[in-house]
């Protein structure tokens, strides 16, 4: 269990702004397989719950058939990878295919899940071999859906950060404590690979960081299709938006598409109290790595955040808060209820904003957000069941 305090606020970081990307991965992800938005619900019900204008819930059970939102950042980091690294960023389906073909290589990742299946997903679509490490917490339910997609799965470390040094080391990259690879080590793509091997992980340590750069890019068609969604119904956008949090890109991608200028609302990010580095991180005003404990926010079992992430996160993140795993596993059956399918992972947005927004001590936390009764939040449901 975490030591520091189970919530962290930071007002003035609605000030601090960021350079706006620029990706074609929206282009891209629009040519790949059963790609279509994902659905924007709104559930009054919550609304009047939590005492706030409207509640919107971004539903990514449905994410081109894979549950999950990680095959945004995984599959735009591979056409990266594959096609020379192009700083335009501008990529086709055929292109990628044509360099797959060309050069055919064996893509590994580390995974507590649904990254992994995104890596063998895009591996099979391009006929690419993968080979995923896993850590004995992952279900087995997990393994098999990753080795359903034709991936090689290695069970391989107690925890996350372990499995990270692992997968890495097999991709010819020198590992190094806590699953971050030592400084100095060899760069980033093909560089760093050995025999063949590109390592395609979704956090980032020094000596790493194009590709999980690339994989924050590639989880902005997310916050673009918001965007569309938000102006279909004629709204600006939201107020707070609650992001679940593992390692911490897709808050990053959060946090670099709100604070681009305009509209700047609150970013509150949720982590299981047994893995909450981005928290203990915030406390400690310096990057931090938390041991951890088996949790049903499986996805979200990681307890280093990204040193990609961080400096971002540091700067713009208003707020932090860490949850027990009954109140994921209470949200995600009321979600349920009300038609959004969502597992404890992606539940966990609204678990974290109604330990915010409700009970003792809520009225200097809602101050602190900027929440009103007038407000519109925004969750961020990660994952199906």
């Amino acid at each position: 269990m975490i030591t520091a305090p189970t919530w962290f606020c930071r007002p003035s970081a609605r000030f601090w702004r960021a350079a706006a990307p620029v990706t074609g991965a929206p282009a891209f992800h629009a040519e790949l397989p059963g790609y279509r938005p994902t659905e924007l619900t709104e559930l009054p019900a919550l609304a009047e719950e939590l005492d706030v204008g409207r509640v919107f819930v971004k539903d990514e059970s449905t994410r081109m058939g894979l549950g999950a939102f990680k095959v945004l950042g995984a599959s735009w980091a591979i056409a990266r990878l594959l096609t020379g690294e192009r700083a335009a960023g501008r990529v086709s389906l055929g292109e990628l295919r044509q360099a797959a073909a060309a050069h055919p290589v064996e893509l590994v990742t580390a995974t507590d899940g649904n990254h992994g299946r995104a890596v063998a997903w895009m591996a099979r679509l391009l006929g690419l071999r993968a080979r995923v490490f896993v850590p004995h917490v992952v279900a087995e339910r997990a393994r098999a859906a990753i080795a359903a997609e034709g991936a090689t799965v290695i069970v391989s470390g107690g925890s996350y950060d372990e499995a990270v040094e692992q997968a890495a080391a097999y991709a010819g990259q020198q590992g190094a404590g806590a699953g971050r690879p030592a400084a100095g080590q060899a760069g980033q793509g093909r560089q760093g690979a050995g025999a063949g091997r590109l390592l395609v992980q979704d956090t980032a340590w020094a000596g790493y960081e194009s590709v999980p750069s690339w994989i924050v890019e590639g989880y902005g068609t997310l916050l673009a299709e918001v965007d569309q969604q938000f102006a279909g119904r004629e709204l600006p956008g939201p107020d707070l938006v609650s992001v679940p949090v593992g390692v911490g890109s897709l808050a990053q991608a959060v946090v670099t598409h709100y604070r681009r200028g305009g509209q700047a609302p609150a970013v509150l990010a949720v982590e299981p109290e047994t893995a909450a580095g981005v928290l203990a991180s915030l406390h400690a005003s310096a990057r931090q790595s938390v041991p951890t404990a088996w949790t049903v926010m499986a996805g979200l079992n990681c307890g280093t955040p990204s040193s990609l992430a961080w400096p971002v996160l540091a700067g713009g993140l208003d707020a932090a808060i860490a949850v027990p795993d009954h109140l994921a596993i209470e949200a995600g059956a009321d979600l349920g209820r009300l038609g959004v399918r969502s597992g404890p992972s992606g539940a966990a947005s609204l678990a974290g904003v109604r330990s915010a927004l409700t009970g003792p001590g809520s009225g200097a936390r809602r101050a602190g957000l900027g929440v009103t009764r007038a407000s519109v939040v925004l969750l961020l449901s990660t994952e199906g069941k």
